[in-house]
């Protein structure tokens, strides 16, 4: 279990309506060129921490897992664009560049499920979400933010999540 520091916070979820909800108060915040990075194994609910991002942000799209297609396409009323990619089915990150990463991020938010198997192909800045299966029903998520804008976007998530001090 890594050490947290100022760039980072734990939220243990006991449940995919919690972690679902979490979801729905980050998407709140997303804007075209945000870069949210997921890793964690089978199960640990990183579709279901989408499904809430994607509602957040004003998608009433289905959101399902791109494992077999690499990316899903959500949309707003008003035209926006949501890109979820799944980096499972991908070698490395030279498969990855082939995708056009850039595009995606002049266009919209992109969350990038399986983000540990592409990592040289990412934006230096994003927010890293590393999630773990503790039992069942109850899933530990470390939010890490590197670089200064997702410094600022972590706190006004935390916000979101904890309330004033």
């Amino acid at each position: 279990m890594p050490i947290l520091d100022q760039n980072s916070f734990e939220f243990i979820s006991r449940g995919t309506d919690y972690s679902r909800r979490v979801g729905i108060r980050l998407g709140t915040l997303l804007q075209t060129g945000d870069v949210i990075c997921l890793e964690g194994d089978l199960g640990s609910g990183k579709t279901v921490l989408v499904q809430g991002m994607a509602a957040g942000w004003g998608s009433l799209d289905r959101v399902t897992s791109p494992t077999f297609v690499l990316e899903n396409l959500y949309r707003r009323l008003d035209g926006g664009k949501f890109h979820h990619l799944d980096a499972y089915r991908l070698q490395d990150a030279k498969e990855a560049a082939e995708l056009d990463l850039q595009e995606n991020i002049d266009t919209g938010p992109l969350v990038i499920e399986w983000a540990d198997r592409i990592s040289a192909a990412l934006p230096k800045e994003h927010l890293w979400v590393s999630l773990r299966i503790v039992d069942e029903n109850q899933r530990d998520l470390i939010f890490t933010a590197r670089g200064s804008y997702y410094k600022a976007l972590l706190e006004k998530f935390r916000m979101r999540i904890y309330g004033g001090l």
